[in-house]
């Protein structure tokens, strides 16, 4: 057992996402763990327009997701997930993955995206608690693997390639509606790419400095955009800038938000994330 994961607070952490007992170490009890995880802590961007920097050691991530009952991106969730994972006792480590979601044909993105590899009973599996563009369950790392999720998509994991090929050797895709996902994809029904990745170790600098390009680079979507999303039991919401959208059942319903007041309302009783409401009005889609 690490450090991070002897010290780590396993029954905050529970209770914070909802869950009254350590989950076993199987398939089953990782996909409930994940799944419960995904449902309570949101998906948000919010410190980088705020000007802050993301901190992704394991004390910093749990003071943040867990204590202050703010959310936060991949390297944050991923980071979390880790860890609770390490304190259950499953055998599990980070992956680098390259986002393909709303990308064109022939364009090799950076590998800005942590997922992880978890061992259970001799077999791999992908577990994911930070891509906050759709909702995607702990799937076999094996070719062909299929999931559907509440938000009605499927999911599907595929062998592209050999070990350190350019663009991965791993691709996941997505069919489903667009609605259901942060914004990044584009209209479609059949499979779409959502990252790809390769089993290559990665070290913790290798996590330092995806997470720093990916919250410094100018330009892009985390330093251009204010974004929220959450998993729904039977749907997905998400909130880029000043538009919300919900997704579920009963079809999408879209809205602008006010102001901060109306934003940071939003924040909590749909993304279940605290912000106060001095903090969401100094984000720049408030100001004047």
């Amino acid at each position: 057992m690490t450090v991070a994961a002897a010290s780590f607070d396993l029954a905050r952490y529970l209770a914070r996402i909802g869950l009254d007992a350590p989950p076993p170490l199987t398939a089953a009890g990782l996909s409930l763990l994940q799944a419960a995880h995904r449902l309570a802590i949101g998906f948000e961007n919010l410190d980088i327009p705020l000007g802050r920097g993301i901190v992704i050691d394991s004390a910093a991530v749990f003071d943040k997701l867990v204590a202050r009952g703010r959310g936060g991106y991949c390297f944050e969730h991923n980071r979390l997930l880790r860890d609770a994972l390490a304190a259950l006792g499953f055998a599990c480590r980070p992956l680098l993955a390259r986002v393909y979601f709303g990308v064109g044909p022939g364009i090799v993105t950076p590998r800005t995206h942590i997922c992880l590899a978890v061992e259970i009973d001799g077999a791999l599996w992908l577990a994911d608690a930070g891509f906050g563009g759709s909702n995607l369950p702990p799937l076999p790392i094996v070719d062909g693997a299929t999931a559907q999720t509440s938000d009605g998509a499927g999911h599907r994991l595929r062998c592209i390639g050999e070990q350190g090929a350019l663009r991965g050797q791993w691709l996941l895709e997505r069919a489903g509606s667009h609605h259901a996902t942060d914004g990044r994809a584009a209209p479609h029904g059949e499979w779409q790419a959502q990252y790809a990745f390769d089993m290559g170790a990665v070290a913790e600098d290798d996590l330092e400095q995806a997470n720093h390009w990916t919250s410094t680079r100018p330009g892009t979507r985390f330093t251009t955009l204010c974004v929220a999303s959450i998993p729904q039991p039977q749907g997905f919401a998400s909130m880029v800038d000043r538009y919300l959208t919900v997704h579920g059942p009963e079809g999408t319903q879209q809205r602008e938000i006010a102001d901060a007041a109306d934003y940071a309302r939003t924040l909590r009783e749909v993304f279940r994330i605290a912000l106060a409401e001095v903090e969401a009005a100094r984000l720049p889609i408030f100001a004047v």
